[in-house]
């Protein structure tokens, strides 16, 4: 069994042949198609953040928005880009939109990806400190968002307040109870899961990885996360983690799936560099339901996860996006064990 949620990228573009034509149009079909997606039964919706681009840039009133009009679906994000990010006014935004959603976010974060513009996060008024790049830069935003989320009280009232305080320091308001067991961050690499466990947050796992000994991307993914596991363990945390994987996956039901995606496309898994990395790109999956059963079948960081996030083109709308998603649920999920 496995939780079965989307990942939109959040692309808008007034591009003609675009059913999101602007930002409004992608925020609000966003909302749909967690909607849609709840109504078809699925797990998750998540969303992808990436700032200087026609997409997603801000995710806290799209969480909060799609928390308010939705009732199981959990919410989140795949990833936030730490460089960017306060961590406490961070945490006031998550604290926020997990009240709201009731306590359904599962908030995605990491060290970030190549971006728009140069070294957007300056733009922002961030920059690493003397000795730091900008890699550790968000690791220690992650790290002072992680502890403030707690909600411990670390702030000095003023002997004068506004209002009345109560008694001791102060947390930062709203908080919200479990959030900090609903962090996953997005891992590039062996070490950076490692590291992911050592925090005790969830693992998130896409479709690239640091290119670490040369096997097919799904092997290493799995090598990945049972390091991970493997940390965890020794670290001692009570609970158990999680562990999200992402794919691209189109089953062709008829003949407009076939013409999207019946002539194939990445299916074998693509080699290049990244920020000074060597990365390796998963391949995607489309075909008759049958054959994508077989296939999946041999994925094994499918296998050793227990999310799996679905990338939906959200450019060709919120009917056809819905359609994928539900002929993944009834047709390919139940044959392979994940319903």
């Amino acid at each position: 069994m496995k939780n079965i949620g989307f990942l939109s990228f959040g692309h808008w573009s007034p591009d003609g042949h675009s059913e999101t034509q602007s930002a409004q149009d992608v925020l609000l079909q966003s909302i749909d198609l967690a909607v849609a997606a709840e109504e078809l039964g699925a797990d998750g919706a998540y969303f992808r953040v990436h700032h200087f681009a026609r997409q997603l840039g801000s995710p806290f009133p799209l969480l909060a928005a799609v928390g308010a009009r939705t009732k199981r679906i959990e919410i989140g994000t795949a990833v936030i880009d730490m460089r960017y990010e306060n961590p406490l006014y961070m945490a006031e935004d998550a604290g926020s939109a997990d009240l709201i959603s009731q306590g359904r976010l599962q908030l995605g974060i990491s060290r970030g990806s190549p971006e728009q513009v140069i070294d957007g996060w300056r733009y922002f008024g961030y920059a690493p400190a003397e000795g730091e790049t900008d890699a550790d830069m968000a690791r220690r935003h992650a790290e002072v968002f992680l502890d403030v989320i707690q909600g411990h009280g670390f702030a000095k009232p003023s002997p004068r307040p506004m209002f009345p305080n109560p008694p001791g320091l102060l947390r930062l308001e709203p908080h919200s109870p479990g959030l900090r067991d609903r962090i996953w961050w997005g891992a590039a690499s062996n070490a950076t899961a490692k590291w992911a466990a050592t925090l005790g947050m969830n693992l998130q796992s896409s479709t690239l990885k640091e290119d670490e000994s040369g096997k097919p991307f799904h092997v290493q993914q799995a090598e990945q996360i049972r390091l991970y596991r493997e940390t965890w363990v020794e670290i001692g945390h009570e609970r158990a983690p999680r562990v999200s994987v992402s794919r691209s996956i189109f089953p062709i039901m008829n003949d407009r799936d076939r013409m999207y995606f019946g002539r194939g496309g990445k299916e074998d898994d693509q080699i290049g560099q990244i920020d000074n990395m060597r990365a390796i790109f998963g391949r995607g999956y489309a075909g008759e339901p049958d054959r994508l059963i077989e296939e999946l079948r041999g994925d094994e960081g499918i296998a050793e996860a227990d999310t799996l996030l679905l990338t939906v083109p959200n450019q060709l709308g919120v009917e056809y996006n819905a359609h994928v998603i539900g002929s993944i649920l009834e047709h390919v999920a139940p044959a392979l064990g994940w319903r």
